[in-house]
Protein backbone atom coordinates (compact mmCIF):
# COMPACT_ATOMS: atom_id res chain seq x y z
CA UNK A 1 0.00 0.00 0.00
CA UNK A 2 2.60 2.51 0.77
CA UNK A 3 3.86 2.28 -2.74
CA UNK A 4 0.49 2.65 -4.27
CA UNK A 5 0.17 6.72 -5.84
CA UNK A 6 -1.38 9.31 -3.85
CA UNK A 7 -3.72 12.19 -5.05
CA UNK A 8 -6.06 14.17 -3.68
CA UNK A 9 -9.63 14.15 -4.85
CA UNK A 10 -11.82 17.44 -5.52
CA UNK A 11 -15.51 18.23 -6.66
CA UNK A 12 -16.56 20.94 -9.06
CA UNK A 13 -20.01 21.94 -10.41
CA UNK A 14 -20.90 23.28 -13.69
CA UNK A 15 -24.36 25.17 -13.21
CA UNK A 16 -25.90 27.17 -15.84
CA UNK A 17 -28.54 29.95 -16.37
CA UNK A 18 -31.25 30.16 -18.57
CA UNK A 19 -29.34 31.20 -20.96
CA UNK A 20 -26.87 28.36 -20.91
CA UNK A 21 -24.19 30.67 -19.55
CA UNK A 22 -21.70 28.94 -16.94
CA UNK A 23 -21.07 29.89 -13.46
CA UNK A 24 -17.76 31.06 -12.63
CA UNK A 25 -16.60 32.45 -9.33
CA UNK A 26 -13.04 34.56 -8.99
CA UNK A 27 -10.80 33.97 -6.33
CA UNK A 28 -10.27 36.95 -3.66
CA UNK A 29 -7.02 38.67 -2.49
CA UNK A 30 -4.85 36.72 -0.41
CA UNK A 31 -6.12 33.19 -2.00
CA UNK A 32 -4.07 30.79 -3.76
CA UNK A 33 -5.25 31.34 -7.35
CA UNK A 34 -5.92 34.81 -6.87
CA UNK A 35 -7.95 36.64 -9.62
CA UNK A 36 -8.62 33.32 -11.19
CA UNK A 37 -11.99 32.75 -12.24
CA UNK A 38 -13.20 28.92 -11.86
CA UNK A 39 -15.94 26.72 -10.97
CA UNK A 40 -17.72 26.42 -7.82
CA UNK A 41 -15.60 23.28 -5.96
CA UNK A 42 -12.95 22.31 -3.59
CA UNK A 43 -11.57 19.81 -2.17
CA UNK A 44 -13.01 16.99 -0.08
CA UNK A 45 -13.11 16.98 3.12
CA UNK A 46 -12.04 13.25 5.18
CA UNK A 47 -15.12 10.92 4.73
CA UNK A 48 -16.55 12.96 1.99
CA UNK A 49 -17.72 11.45 -1.21
CA UNK A 50 -17.31 13.61 -4.63
CA UNK A 51 -21.26 14.65 -4.99
CA UNK A 52 -21.56 15.56 -0.97
CA UNK A 53 -18.70 17.70 -1.42
CA UNK A 54 -19.72 19.41 -4.57
CA UNK A 55 -23.15 20.29 -3.16
CA UNK A 56 -21.05 21.35 0.15
CA UNK A 57 -19.03 23.35 -2.24
CA UNK A 58 -21.39 24.90 -3.68
CA UNK A 59 -23.52 26.01 -0.92
CA UNK A 60 -21.02 27.38 0.70
CA UNK A 61 -19.25 29.36 -2.71
CA UNK A 62 -22.32 30.62 -3.41
CA UNK A 63 -25.77 30.31 -1.35
CA UNK A 64 -26.86 28.08 -3.34
CA UNK A 65 -28.29 24.21 -2.82
CA UNK A 66 -28.28 21.94 -5.69
CA UNK A 67 -30.85 19.02 -5.92
CA UNK A 68 -30.11 15.39 -4.77
CA UNK A 69 -28.99 13.87 -7.73
CA UNK A 70 -25.48 13.41 -8.96
CA UNK A 71 -24.92 14.03 -12.46
CA UNK A 72 -21.09 13.20 -13.05
CA UNK A 73 -19.60 15.02 -16.73
CA UNK A 74 -16.03 14.76 -15.85
CA UNK A 75 -13.09 13.69 -14.20
CA UNK A 76 -9.58 15.68 -14.61
CA UNK A 77 -6.07 14.50 -13.28
CA UNK A 78 -4.02 17.25 -12.72
CA UNK A 79 -0.08 16.30 -11.89
CA UNK A 80 0.53 18.51 -9.30
CA UNK A 81 -1.74 21.84 -8.03
CA UNK A 82 -0.17 24.67 -6.19
CA UNK A 83 2.36 21.76 -4.94
CA UNK A 84 0.12 19.40 -3.37
CA UNK A 85 0.46 16.67 -5.85
CA UNK A 86 -1.59 14.95 -8.06
CA UNK A 87 -5.76 15.94 -7.91
CA UNK A 88 -8.31 14.12 -9.25
CA UNK A 89 -10.96 16.21 -10.21
CA UNK A 90 -14.61 15.22 -10.27
CA UNK A 91 -17.26 17.29 -12.05
CA UNK A 92 -20.48 17.03 -11.42
CA UNK A 93 -23.67 18.79 -13.56
CA UNK A 94 -25.77 20.96 -11.36
CA UNK A 95 -28.50 22.07 -13.94
CA UNK A 96 -29.96 25.16 -15.34
CA UNK A 97 -30.40 26.96 -12.29
CA UNK A 98 -34.09 29.36 -11.95
CA UNK A 99 -33.47 33.33 -13.05
CA UNK A 100 -33.58 34.06 -9.31
CA UNK A 101 -30.60 32.38 -8.44
CA UNK A 102 -28.63 34.75 -11.17
CA UNK A 103 -28.88 37.36 -8.46
CA UNK A 104 -29.15 35.49 -5.35
CA UNK A 105 -25.57 34.19 -5.53
CA UNK A 106 -24.15 34.83 -1.79
CA UNK A 107 -19.97 34.79 -2.36
CA UNK A 108 -18.09 33.04 0.22
CA UNK A 109 -15.27 34.77 1.65
CA UNK A 110 -12.70 33.03 -0.41
CA UNK A 111 -14.09 35.06 -3.67
CA UNK A 112 -14.21 38.77 -4.79
CA UNK A 113 -16.64 38.10 -8.11
CA UNK A 114 -18.84 35.86 -9.81
CA UNK A 115 -20.07 35.96 -13.66
CA UNK A 116 -22.11 34.26 -16.02
CA UNK A 117 -20.30 33.55 -18.70
CA UNK A 118 -21.38 31.57 -22.31
CA UNK A 119 -18.09 29.49 -23.73
CA UNK A 120 -17.29 31.82 -26.27
CA UNK A 121 -17.34 35.21 -24.03
CA UNK A 122 -15.03 33.18 -20.95
CA UNK A 123 -12.87 35.86 -19.34
CA UNK A 124 -9.68 36.41 -20.74
CA UNK A 125 -6.93 35.53 -18.42
CA UNK A 126 -6.82 34.00 -15.75
CA UNK A 127 -8.87 31.23 -15.23
CA UNK A 128 -7.55 28.51 -12.99
CA UNK A 129 -7.19 25.98 -16.00
CA UNK A 130 -8.06 26.74 -19.75
CA UNK A 131 -11.06 27.49 -21.82
CA UNK A 132 -10.78 23.67 -23.53
CA UNK A 133 -11.74 22.53 -19.73
CA UNK A 134 -14.79 24.34 -19.51
CA UNK A 135 -15.85 23.96 -23.25
CA UNK A 136 -15.19 20.02 -22.91
CA UNK A 137 -17.46 19.98 -19.78
CA UNK A 138 -19.92 22.29 -21.03
CA UNK A 139 -20.39 20.22 -24.07
CA UNK A 140 -20.39 16.94 -21.69
CA UNK A 141 -23.40 19.04 -19.33
CA UNK A 142 -25.58 19.52 -22.68
CA UNK A 143 -24.99 16.20 -24.05
CA UNK A 144 -25.59 13.91 -20.87
CA UNK A 145 -22.04 12.32 -21.74
CA UNK A 146 -18.69 11.94 -19.37
CA UNK A 147 -15.84 13.64 -20.55
CA UNK A 148 -11.93 12.14 -19.45
CA UNK A 149 -9.40 14.95 -18.95
CA UNK A 150 -5.77 14.89 -18.14
CA UNK A 151 -4.81 18.57 -17.59
CA UNK A 152 -7.83 19.80 -18.45
CA UNK A 153 -7.41 18.76 -22.00
CA UNK A 154 -9.83 15.68 -22.97
CA UNK A 155 -8.29 12.51 -24.04
CA UNK A 156 -9.29 11.79 -27.12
Amino acid sequence: MRTQPRALLAACVVVLDGEGRLLLLRYGPGQPGAGQWWMPGGMLDHGEDPWTAARREMREETGIELGPAPVLIGVDHRVDVLGTGPVLDCVFYGGTLPDDARTAVRLSPEHDRYGWFAPADLPGPPLAAGPQTLTALYEAALSATVVCLREGTPWR
